[in-house]
């Protein structure tokens, strides 16, 4: 069976979303390292974290999965906005050093209009910026929707960043919503799908999926979550992400429009499937 949990407040910190988790029966979770729609950011307490992560490792915890702030532009086209997101990149990647073996999962970013060539560099050079040999947390790139100027739309550009990178410290994230507005159709062929990620990526590289339903019909290039089984996904969809071998024992996070207990009935719903 899947990890599965949800985005959690970093407020009162790590230990503290620990044991939200397993009030809610999660074994694992997501967390901002920042303010979502600022550059705000908490200071680390190591001996927290810590406790945190032993307590993870005696529940059985998948990995959990930092998520970088949406403000977060790496292939913006003002200079100075992009090396601040380029230094916002750095410094969350310095903090999570507290938590080893964990993921830190970031949109790619807008190139704004200077093509998806341009957008693919800055967000590379920005990366390879910030790791450092023996990193000890892996950074994924999430799948988008491909609205507007997004960059992570098709599998391609991710390629085409983490070859640029080059690096087996980045890996991708998976959205459902995003995916499946963006074109690749989960719903009546996952298969087909997951053998197109592996033919242009390598499923190697898919280490974490975010699961939520979609207000939006297929290939609309949208980005609304829905709550499971209430978009047009379905459930069905849902017993199928877990129950696929290449998918079992990946950590997989709802962001769907919810308060815990919603997430704690929809993780209770998901279990329910497997």
């Amino acid at each position: 069976m899947a990890y599965l949990g949800c985005h959690l407040s970093a407020s009162k910190g790590d230990l503290a979303m620990v044991r939200t988790a397993l009030e809610l029966g999660a074994d694992t979770f997501a967390f901002f390292t920042r303010n979502p729609r600022g550059s705000k950011a908490k200071d680390v307490d190591p001996a927290d974290s810590a406790a945190a992560m032993a307590l993870m490792e005696e529940n059985g915890f998948g990995p959990l999965v930092a998520h970088g702030a949406y403000t977060m532009n790496l292939c913006t086209a003002d200079p100075e906005a992009r090396a601040f997101a380029a230094s916002v990149l750095l410094d969350d990647l310095r903090r999570m050093e507290a938590r080893p073996g964990q993921y830190y999962n970031f949109h790619p970013g807008s190139h704004v209009g200077q093509g998806v060539e341009a957008g693919i560099d800055y967000i590379a050079q920005a990366l390879k910026q910030a790791l450092v040999p023996g990193y000890p947390v892996t950074v994924l790139l999430e799948t988008m929707a491909g609205k507007g100027s997004e960059i992570g739309g098709r599998f391609e550009e991710l390629k085409l960043i983490l070859d640029a990178v080059g690096s087996d410290r980045v890996g991708v994230c998976m959205d459902t919503c995003h995916v499946y507005d963006a074109g690749y159709d989960i719903v009546a062929d996952l298969d087909g799908v997951l053998a197109e990620f592996d033919r242009v990526i390598g499923l190697d590289r898919l280490k974490a999926l975010h699961l939520n339903d979609s207000k939006n019909p297929f290939a609309s290039h949208k980005d609304r979550h829905e709550c499971i089984g209430q978009g047009s996904l379905g459930v069905e969809t849902f017993r199928k992400i877990l129950a696929h071998p290449a998918l079992k024992d990946k950590p997989m996070i709802l962001e769907t429009p919810n308060e815990l207990p919603g997430y704690q009935a929809e993780i209770a719903l998901l279990r329910s499937l497997g």
